[in-house]
């Protein structure tokens, strides 16, 4: 049996899961008091059909549902059920000490927090409050990602978390500027796409695209490579090398790992960024050309400057507008989405069947990613052949930096072991803070506010 109370006013719908009347009026009572849409029932069946029919937005639950029950067991059957019908539906459990464990397990797998029974009105209340922002910030992510892919050229990028989707926004943004721009992230993480993303959507679409990576090429070979190259202006050079610069002209030019550009190809490159100008090695004769520079480093470009191992005046000259990409494991919204997208491309050339299962997902969802979006890929392509991500126990993963560990530490003892307040701080979610707290090894010790 469902029971409702309607306010509008929050714009998200709590739904309880409570098979004690009493309990779970008094919840209703409690959200309707503070203009919350709350929907009660009383059983793991009827929580199921609501939430496959999308009428919920946060699910607040008890751990057991029938007389006598105290082990917790129920609620965690009923989270995964849940999880599986729409694992994006936040859970808020209300526990007994006895279920304590299996709560803990469960924030452990994805849920938002638990409160132990009786709770405190104001601390339930804010959490829900939290959440539903959450909720509609995500709806409103997902509307303004409709919208971009109607309007704009996404080049396939696949992604859900917040991170990826304000560099998107950028990058659209910046797309229609004829302006150099910077894109830094770690290897591995798509920078190349970024940069693909600004020259499908800028005025110079229909124009040359050039990619050159600078971190493979050696330095007698660079200039020649960018700038061009008259016959026997080096020993071996017996033709005329027509440069990248050249080959661009009236497109854009994208530059890999330009953190590795040699004293004098920065100085060229410099040049050709001022005024469009360059000579070929081995030749006087000035041209120009009018191309757009995208770069992109895995490097800290200004520790570089500071060294002197890169030119102040090219750094500002690149740096007129920075896109940077951030790490797989920063955005870990993204992993099951691009994994889904890769395997769904593979499928389409290989013959050979593979699903990812729940340990599969598990384990990507775990898993650090020093290799960033490359190494997902190649992961996935290994399942495909051997049936195995490779992702066990002995797989290699990134060690937790002891300053994080101690930030986030600091950061919950300051919220007196509330994680809510803790994410808030953090500017994460209340998940994604849980998880770094499981990596870590943090253990949350609640205690009075002085």
């Amino acid at each position: 049996m469902i029971s409702r109370e309607h306010d509008r006013a929050t714009g998200g719908t709590i739904l309880i899961v409570e098979d004690q009347p009493a309990v779970a009026r008094a919840l209703l009572v409690l959200f309707d008091v503070h203009g919350i849409d709350a929907i009660a029932v009383s059983s793991p069946a009827d929580a199921e059909d609501v939430i496959r029919a999308g009428d919920a937005d946060v699910v607040v639950q008890d751990m057991n549902f029938t007389p006598g029950a105290t082990s917790g067991e129920q609620g965690m059957t009923l989270f995964r059920a849940l999880r599986k019908i729409d694992a994006s539906v936040p859970v808020i459990l209300l526990t007994a000490w006895t279920s304590l464990e299996s709560a803990v397990q469960m924030v452990k797998e994805g849920a938002v927090d638990y409160l132990a029974k009786p709770w405190n009105d104001e601390k339930l209340l804010a959490i829900v409050r939290s959440v539903l922002a959450d909720r509609r910030g995500e709806r409103e992510q997902r509307k303004s990602r409709a919208t971009l892919a109607s309007a704009f050229d996404l080049r396939g990028i696949v992604y859900e978390s917040g991170a990826m989707h304000r560099v998107v926004t950028l990058a659209l943004q910046v797309a229609a500027a004829d302006v150099p721009v910077l894109i830094t992230g770690p290897n591995g993480s798509g920078k190349e796409k970024i940069a693909e993303l600004i020259q499908a959507n800028s005025p110079r679409r229909k124009q040359p695209f050039v990619k050159v990576n600078a971190g493979a090429l050696p330095d007698e070979l660079l200039e020649s490579e960018l700038f061009g190259a008259e016959a026997g202006a080096f020993t071996g050079s017996k033709r005329l090398r027509i440069g990248r610069f050249e080959t661009a002209n009236g497109g854009t030019l994208f530059l890999d790992e330009i953190g590795n550009l040699s004293a004098a190809g920065q100085a060229k490159l410099l040049r050709v960024l001022q005024n469009g100008e360059f000579e070929r090695l081995g030749s006087s004769e000035t041209r120009r050309a009018d191309v757009r520079v995208l770069c992109a480093t895995n490097l800290d470009l200004a520790r570089a400057v500071r060294s002197g191992a890169f030119r102040q005046d090219l750094f500002f000259r690149l740096n007129v507008i920075e896109i940077h990409v951030p790490g797989l494991r920063e955005r870990r919204e993204d992993v099951l989405p691009i994994a889904e997208s890769i395997l769904a491309s593979e499928r389409k050339r290989n013959a050979r069947a593979w699903t990812l299962s729940d340990a599969d997902r598990d384990a990507l969802l775990h898993y650090d990613w020093p290799g960033n979006v490359r190494e997902l890929q190649n992961r996935i392509q290994r399942a495909i052949v051997t049936g195995d991500l490779g992702l066990g126990e002995s797989a290699p993963r990134s060690a937790p930096l002891r300053g994080e560990k101690e930030h986030i530490e600091g950061v919950l003892r300051d919220a007196a072991g509330n994680v809510s307040d803790a994410a808030k701080v953090l500017g994460v979610s209340r998940q994604a803070l849980y998880r770094k707290m499981q990596r870590l090894g943090i253990m949350l010790e609640r205690r009075p506010r002085e």
